[in-house]
């Protein structure tokens, strides 16, 4: 038992040695930039690393990117690294990636796949009656049967008043009930 465990154990650390690397790309004219995905699709999130930078700190630009990517140390080998998000309108192909590491200047590029990429419908393909709750039609254009032209009339009014007089009644009874208890 204790070794299938240890070969479990040792096989999973070698595959993941050996298929680390194939899950990052590096940039084409070997500026060290590396990207995870290797392959990413519009409105995908990546991770960017640079390993070797003398700064802390570095900021990588590229026009696919939705905004700068701050890069910051992850651990002590000196590898910088931060993630940033892929345009949403950016169209399939390579663009540049430029990292400010001290005095020193990286170029790389990324590559961005668009294949599977579902298309958005120009409008809404169901859209909810929304607003009065699918009656704002009928109150709109006055011709349904249940829309009210009229404001409340008298009769409205009398009923109105009738069921406030029975409400403060009730209330009043209670009261008086509860004050009753209270005394026995």
């Amino acid at each position: 038992m204790g070794s299938l465990k240890v070969t479990l154990c040792a096989g999973a650390a070698l595959a993941t040695a050996l298929c680390a690397p194939a899950a990052y790309t590096y940039a084409a004219d070997g500026g060290g930039i590396s990207v995870s995905p290797s392959s990413p699709a519009p409105g995908a999130d990546v991770t960017l690393r640079v390993p070797d930078c003398t700064e802390k700190t570095a900021v990588a630009v590229s026009a696919a990117f939705e905004s700068d990517v701050r890069l910051s140390l992850a651990a002590q080998d000196g590898v910088l690294v931060g993630s940033s998000r892929v345009r949403t309108s950016v169209r399939a192909g390579a663009y540049a990636v430029q990292v400010t590491c001290g005095e020193q200047a990286r170029k790389g590029t990324i590559t961005v796949h668009d294949e599977g990429r579902p298309t958005a419908p120009a409008s809404p393909v169901a859209p909810v009656d929304a607003g009065g709750g699918g009656t704002a039609e009928l109150a709109a254009s006055g011709t349904g049967d249940a829309a009210r032209v009229d404001p409340p009339g008298t009769a409205h009014t009398v009923t109105g008043l009738v069921l406030a007089g029975i409400a403060a009644v009730a209330v009043a009874l209670r009261s008086v009930r509860s004050r009753s208890r209270r005394t026995d």
